[in-house]
This record gives C-alpha cells, structure tokens and sequence, in this order.
C-alpha cells in the first residue's frame, strides 16, 4: 500500500524534517514587532521556497500588513482540501527566563524516554505546520503526487488578530475555494490520544459606561440622596445570571441546541470530573447552569462573565466619594447558531431597562463571531476520525474548544468551508510563554496523522 510506503519515508527522514524545522524556526518573525519585519518577511521567502521545492505554485501575497504565503498543487477532479497555518510567533520577553535562547531550537530530553524541540513557535505554530508538510513531502517523494486538490495558506498576523486576513480571503474567494478546510492550531486530548476540534464558540464582547452626577462626590454631602454609578452597574452584573446560573438577557439562549445523547455519552466516558479539572486552579465545584454536567457546561452551553469592573477611588488608604461613573467589560461565549447581533441588541436594552432615569450608559461594542461547527455526520470528519484511530491505535476525542478563534469563522463566512482542527500540541508546550516546546512524538506521529487523513480525503 502507498500509505506504509508513505509512512515508512516519514519515519526514515524524521532527522532531515527536524532540521527543516529547526531552519523555520530560526526566523524571529515576531509578526507584532515592527523591529522584526524584515525577519518576518524572510520567513515569508523561505516558505515560499519550501512549498516550491515540493512542486507547489507559491508566492508570499500582499497585505497591508505582512504576506500571506499562498501555495497551490492543483489536481482537477480530486477533493479540494485548504490547509491554514501561521508563521508569525509571540514576543519572547522575559527573555531571562528562557533556558535555551528562543530561536536556536534543539531537541532536548525533558524526562527520561521524552523528548522535545525546544523554540519559540516550535509549536504555535511552525512545528504544527511544519506536521502537514513534511507529510506532503514524503507522500510525494514515494507517490508522485497528492491524492488530494491542495491549497495552503499561511498568514504572517494571526498573534494579533489576523487583520488582514478577512479582507484577503474576501478579495481571493475564488481561488481559496475549497471542500473542506484544515487547521493544524489546536492540541490533542493527551500525549497518546489524537483530538479533533468539531467546534469553536463564537464571542461577542461589551463595555458597559454607567454615568450619573457629573462628578465624583462628597460621600457625607450626597450619600443616600444621589445615585451611585458603581451600585447601578453591580446590581446590573448580578442580573445577569439567575440562582441557577442561567443567563437572564431576554431571548439569549434562541438558537442553542440540545447535545445529542450518544455524542453527551461519549463526552461522560471521558471521565473528566470537576476536582482533576478544577482542582489545577485551586477550586473545586462548578459555575453556570447547575442542571447542565461540567464537560456539557464546557462543550455546549454558552455563557456571560464580567472581565472587569470598575469606577471610583481604589488608591491607597480612604476617599469618601461617589464616583460619577462606573465601568464594566462583558464577554459572551456563544454556541450553535445564536446570532451576536441579535445578542447585542437585546443586552443593550435588558441593561439599559435597569438605568435610573436621571442616569445615562453608554456602550462600547467590540466586533463579535459566531460559534463554528462540524457537523457530525460530515464525511470529512468521520474520515479523518478513522485515519487518527489506524494511527494512535485508539478513537480520537472529538470536542469543541471553549475560545474562540475567528478566523475559522471567516472560513465559514466567505468561503462557505467547514474546519476541521486537528493538532498535536500538548497541555504543557507553554506557548505563548518563555521555554515553547514541542514534544518530538507529536512532531514524527503528528506527520504520520497528517498523511493518513490525507489518503482518507483522496478517497
């Protein structure tokens, strides 16, 4: 079979894709640090390359910001896949607490029998980009070709919001158009079981401005007569949520749907209980709606929380005033198809019922996303199940992600694709952070994955 064949090259040139990684790593391209375009953009360049050497049509597209890196082996007649990756990486500051400098990346032994790569963007996201292409690169050498259309888009903005990249998908439609889309962004379950992410929430975030007196008070002058904005707004924040923790904004659970009893059973059989996962921050009983189980409450279910809330004197030591004004930042976490338009409306006049008449709010809207899903029964998904079960020997874990990563909704928006997000990061690579790792098993087994589910979409 050409897979073993496939596989087989995987393993044999393991050394060589490390030190293609290495050569990807090396370049500090910080995408947010103006100091470090010129870096960024020979990492650009040196994709482009890469994607040349393997017979892909390749350029580094323009943006307003930095290129994108567009990659094409086109196969008329084949299923059309589009793979998305980023070549940008965080800043490395504090750049003491880093072991090894960030961007000269070695394979250390982290404990006995593991070993890792170390460097910033040895997973987020080289390395995880770097799984996909070295499985193309083999099955090329071994069969000539894909069995697949591909398509390969890697942004050089994502660790800042990915600017850019709405209106450029917008711009290139039809030519990124595709069957299905896949993102290698996302981590496994653990070190031995493969994870698909089959959805994402959506977000819609708000400040809430509560104004009354056109100035800070003298507590001993107007307490008790004039209305205290940090009173209104605290009373606002505890309405949000009945004793039962279910979300009081009128009409805000309109398109949440009832989770399926087989895929609710696979998601118990997980065992995940709330002391082994609440028990890592110090807590031990759950939030939200108290009829709902944990891993439903993270899968499923959408939720409202207050991410700061302010307005007065907070120095040192005692001030006697009523503070004009009072400050609230709300995020929405939203899932299936709830609309986050529909969701603003009706906060802004659930809050502004609650306002006293000789006071005013404001609000300040910030852009929201719709949650993301797969659906079940899509045969890209059962596809790419089954070629992670002849790889790890076991079922992968299919669940959503609780953030939010827009871009996937993009996807959805303008190209009309649905995501699948499968990746092999770990829990404990610390990204984002001083000392970024990528466990070596991830990084051979992660290609292995990726050249199965590629001869699973030919098909």
């Amino acid at each position: 079979m050409s897979i073993d064949k496939t596989l087989a090259r995987i393993d044999a040139d393991l050394p060589a894709s490390l030190e293609r990684l290495f050569a990807f790593v090396r370049f500090a391209s910080i995408g947010a640090d103006s100091a470090f375009d010129k870096e960024t953009r020979a990492c650009a360049d040196h994709l482009v390359k890469d994607l040349q050497t393997m017979g892909f049509e390749a350029a580094a597209r323009p943006t307003k910001g930095h290129p994108v890196v567009i990659g094409h082996r086109r196969r008329p007649g084949k299923p059309h896949v589009l793979f998305y990756g980023h070549y940008d990486v965080q800043p490395v500051d504090p750049l003491n607490l880093w072991d090894n400098p960030p961007f000269e990346p070695k394979v250390i032994e982290l404990e006995p029998g593991r070993k890792v790569i170390t460097g910033r963007g040895a997973q987020d996201d080289k390395g995880q980009v770097m799984t996909f292409l070295e499985a193309c690169r083999a099955m090329i050498a071994e069969t000539g070709d894909l069995p697949i259309s591909l398509s390969v888009m890697i942004e050089g903005e994502e660790e800042s919001g990915s600017t850019n990249l709405p209106p450029f998908l917008e711009a290139n439609a039809a030519e990124l158009k595709a069957d299905i889309c896949l993102v290698c962004d996302t981590g496994m379950w653990d070190r031995d079981t493969p994870q698909i992410t089959s959805s994402l929430r959506g977000m819609l975030y708000e400040e809430i401005i509560v104004r009354a007196a056109d100035r800070d008070l003298h507590s001993g002058s107007f307490g008790g007569t004039a209305q205290n904005p940090i009173h209104i707004l605290s009373r606002i924040v505890a309405a949000m949520h009945d004793a039962n923790g279910r979300i009081m904004v009128p009409n805000f659970y309109d398109g949440v749907h009832e989770t399926g009893d087989n895929r609710k059973a696979a998601w118990e059989a997980l065992g995940l209980t709330e002391a082994e996962f609440l028990g890592q921050i110090g807590l031990k009983y759950s939030a939200g709606e108290q009829d709902r189980t944990l891993i439903e409450k993270m899968q499923a279910r959408p939720t409202c929380d207050c991410n700061g809330i302010w307005g007065g004197y907070t120095g040192e030591g005692t001030k006697t005033v009523i503070a004009g004004e009072a400050r609230a930042k709300i995020s929405f976490r939203l899932v299936h198809d709830q609309d986050p338009v529909a969701i603003q409306k009706n906060f802004r006049e659930y809050v502004s019922s609650m306002i006293p008449a000789d006071c005013s709010v404001e609000f300040i809207g910030y852009k929201g996303s719709r949650a993301v899903q797969v659906r079940e029964e899509s045969p890209e998904l059962k596809k790419a199940t089954a070629a992670l079960k002849a790889e790890w020997g076991k079922d992968a874990v299919v669940l959503g992600m609780g953030g939010s990563i827009p871009i996937v909704g993009d996807f959805k928006r303008v190209l009309g694709l649905d995501a699948l997000l499968i990746g092999y990061g770990l829990d404990d690579d610390r990204i984002h952070s001083p000392n970024e790792k990528y466990d070596l098993q991830s990084f051979h087994r992660g290609q292995r994955s990726w050249a199965r589910i590629i001869e699973a979409l030919g098909k």
